[in-house]
């Protein structure tokens, strides 16, 4: 409680106040309680410290020193990230746990999540190799969002979507890649599954 008479001191100074109105302020009858308060050596109930807090402009939890604590981060959830995604496999059944990562609780709230350490350069300049990106699940998303999916039985890639009437295609980044184009039947026959949606990404240097 040592701020608080600290503060006392200091707001009672930058107001001009002399301990004997502060005293009268505060419902003691001279200066020598303020003395004694400022010193620390009186422990003020809560309902005297309400009263400081009028007399001298502020609020109780300023004047105690709360408000200018720093706040504690509030702990959110933590996710796997996988090295890879296998097609086929449900993500809660993938061994290969290279880390872990802590989203929010407000985000975790919203569905379930994983993270993806990727590979390659199919995605540059916006997502490099060894990034990770935090993935919802899911099996479908707007055009122009960047997916996970997986192709042909192969392990899962990370492309923009497009749709268009006759199917879709995986877009790379890189200009470098030609897209990947699939009709509505070849989506069913290889097939081609959206497995999430990329939400946000963590770059370690």
């Amino acid at each position: 409680m040592l701020k608080l008479y600290q503060n006392i001191k200091k707001l009672r100074e930058e107001k001009g106040l002399s301990q004997d109105a502060l005293a009268k302020l505060t419902g003691y009858t001279d200066r020598s309680s303020i003395t004694k308060i400022e010193k620390g050596q009186v422990d003020l109930q809560q309902s005297k410290i309400e009263l400081f807090a009028k007399a001298l402009g502020t609020t109780s939890r300023e004047l105690v020193g709360w408000d200018n604590e720093p706040s504690v981060k509030k702990k959110g959830a933590i996710i796997n990230v996988l090295g890879r995604v296998a097609a086929g496999i449900p993500i809660e059944a993938i061994e290969e746990v290279i880390d872990t990562e802590e989203i929010t609780d407000e985000m975790a709230r919203t569905g379930d999540f994983f993270g993806l350490k990727i590979k390659g350069d199919s995605m540059i300049p916006n997502i490099c190799d060894g990034d990770v990106v935090i993935v919802r699940q899911q099996d479908d998303a707007e055009n122009g969002e960047i997916v996970i999916a997986t192709v042909n039985g192969t392990d899962a890639t990370c492309k923009r979507l497009r749709k268009y009437k006759g199917g879709i295609e995986l877009i790379a980044n890189n200009p470098t890649y030609e897209p990947l184009e699939f009709s509505n039947q070849e989506i069913l026959e290889k097939p081609v599954r959206i497995i999430g949606k990329v939400v946000e990404l963590r770059r370690k240097f």
